[in-house]
């Protein structure tokens, strides 16, 4: 789709279930949004941006009340994020769990892009929402916030809070600025140059309730083909690579499984690499060098199973290619690294 892109149907049905709650016809108001009813009962089915745009405006008729996008946040699933979400819900640190935002978003849907900016002391969490009308926007932006503080606290099963909230909307009434103070339990700053939460940096390590790093691969995998599918406007080596990572941390190298997750063959995928100028064995190196460099720091894993995990025959085979890459051996790298961290 072109314009504002398309939009994973359970975005639609975390705003039903709060409309559920409310003296509103839900079938109207679908109709007057161009969307079919029979198409929500299909989880993997998606809508066009131009249809959100229309549902969530006429929402704001309907219900009233500019504060409905917070509201509305409450209401949020696991299930909402679709595959995004059943991902983070294995991740093991709220860290890993930000870290699948930016490749995995467009899963969601098209509504906006998220970055994140670590700092010393604190990780500000941006969102930029790419729709057009900007009532549409100041409710999409509330909703995005409130339900990722939401998750974010079941995920972790504390109550986690905000530094601040920075929002790019003009300063509401007092009573509308009370109920974001309430939601946030922050100071909420109004007319901002960006849309941010801001936290403390020690929350990345927060560990979450349900992590299983099996499962995770196999769904981000999952993931990582449904983007391909998707036409995702990043790069099509970036996609690729995202694969090669994740067979890789099973010990996989071979061509033919990453074009296989692609729906293509061995040829088409090197020749659409070679477009990009780059290639398979280039995009294998560096996924090799930063799972090394990973288990070099973070495991205690002996050298010899470093370079089986990472599916070298022969451990100087690993050696040789770790040194070309970093200058160091693996024992020289994990000595250094260590001895910084100390």
């Amino acid at each position: 789709m072109v314009g504002l892109g398309s939009v994973s149907v359970p975005v639609v049905k975390q705003y039903i279930r709060y409309i559920e709650t409310l003296a509103i016809d839900i079938p109207l108001l679908l109709s007057r949004s161009n969307i079919a009813s029979t198409t929500l009962s299909q989880e993997n089915e998606r809508i066009s941006g131009e249809q959100l745009q229309a549902f969530l405006a006429n929402l704001i008729i309907a219900t009233d009340d500019p504060l409905f996008g917070l509201k509305s946040g409450v209401f949020v699933e696991p299930s909402s994020y679709s595959v995004l979400g059943y991902i983070t819900m294995t991740c093991a640190t709220l860290e890993q769990a930000l870290e699948r935002i930016k490749p995995y978003e467009k899963l969601v849907g098209d509504m906006g892009v998220t970055s994140i900016d670590y700092q010393p002391q604190q990780v500000a969490i941006n969102w930029h929402c790419a729709y057009s009308f900007e009532d549409v926007r100041e409710q999409m932006v509330d909703n995005v916030f409130a339900s990722w503080l939401t998750y974010a606290r079941w995920l972790s099963g504390q109550a986690l809070g905000p530094i601040a909230v920075h929002l790019q909307r003009a300063d509401p009434s007092p009573e509308q600025r009370a109920y974001y103070q309430q939601v946030f339990a922050c100071p909420v700053l109004f007319s901002q140059p960006t849309n941010r939460l801001i936290l403390p940096r020690e929350y990345l390590d927060i560990p979450l309730r349900q992590p299983d790093h099996c499962l995770l691969q196999t769904l981000e995998l999952h993931a990582a083909g449904q983007v391909s599918a998707l036409g995702d406007d990043h790069r099509f080596s970036i996609q690729v690579k995202d694969i090669i990572r994740i067979l890789l941390a099973k010990g996989i190298t071979r061509k033919d499984m990453v074009a296989g997750q692609l729906n293509m063959s061995e040829r088409t995928l090197q020749r659409k690499l070679q477009q990009e100028q780059t290639s398979y064995q280039k995009l294998l190196d560096e996924a090799r060098l930063s799972l090394a460099q990973q288990y070099l720091t973070e495991t205690l894993l002996p050298v010899d199973d470093i370079a089986m995990q990472l599916g070298f025959s022969e451990t100087r085979s690993f050696f040789r290619s770790f040194k070309g890459w970093t200058g160091q051996t693996p024992s020289v790298y994990r000595e250094s690294s260590s001895q910084k961290s100390g």
